[in-house]
């Protein structure tokens, strides 16, 4: 086997690891904790059905991929969940260095186009970044909507959290953002959060 194709595969290991960080989200139907690489596919595959409602054309597959290696770097840094302040904080600095160990197995061109990828989802700047942010918004908020609040309730999230995590959503479709808003305004009036 030639080094190329040894590193190839050593990332492609290496990533499976995505599947043991949980988050803070459950699946739907009250099931376990899902983990980055549940939340990653169904991102991706919600990111394809829902393509016609971003605000700008959009190159879909490099979306897709955004929204598929964004929590790679959680397999060193860990999952931040949207509303701890305090992990907030060291976020950053952690997912950077993740970035540059995880990345760099792979073959020198193939880390610096997936860093370039990753970098451009944090910037939130281009049209495939902004919606992909807008699934990264919208996939753990139809979940926590489908389990009846239960996420937010078992973390006193607060309407301000809420509005406040989906400004990107609108800077990526603004029609998504008004389901985002009917599905807020629902959970309100359920008491699922704190006003």
């Amino acid at each position: 086997m030639d080094g190329r194709i040894e590193k190839q595969l050593a990332f492609s290991l290496e990533i499976d690891k995505e599947k043991n960080i949980f988050r803070q989200t459950h699946l739907s139907g009250n099931g376990r904790n899902e983990n980055d690489a549940e939340h990653s596919w169904h991102m991706a595959v919600m990111a394809y059905l829902l393509k016609e409602y971003a605000n700008e054309k959009i190159d879909i597959a490099k979306v897709m991929l955004m929204c598929l290696i964004h929590d790679i770097v959680e397999i060193d840094a860990g999952d931040t969940y949207a509303y701890d302040t305090e992990s907030l904080k060291t976020q950053k600095a952690r997912e950077d260095m993740a970035k540059e160990r995880i990345f760099s197995i792979l073959p020198k061109e193939q880390a610096r186009e997936l860093i370039e990828i990753f970098d451009e989802f944090e910037a939130c700047e281009t049209a495939e970044s902004k919606f992909a942010h807008a699934m990264d918004n919208l996939q753990p908020l139809i979940l926590n909507d489908s389990n009846n609040g239960g996420d937010w309730r078992e973390h006193n999230v607060t309407v301000e959290q809420i509005y406040g995590r989906q400004r990107k959503t609108k800077l990526g479709s603004d029609r998504l953002f008004d389901v985002t808003d009917e599905i807020i305004k629902k959970n309100i009036g359920k008491g699922n959060l704190k006003e």
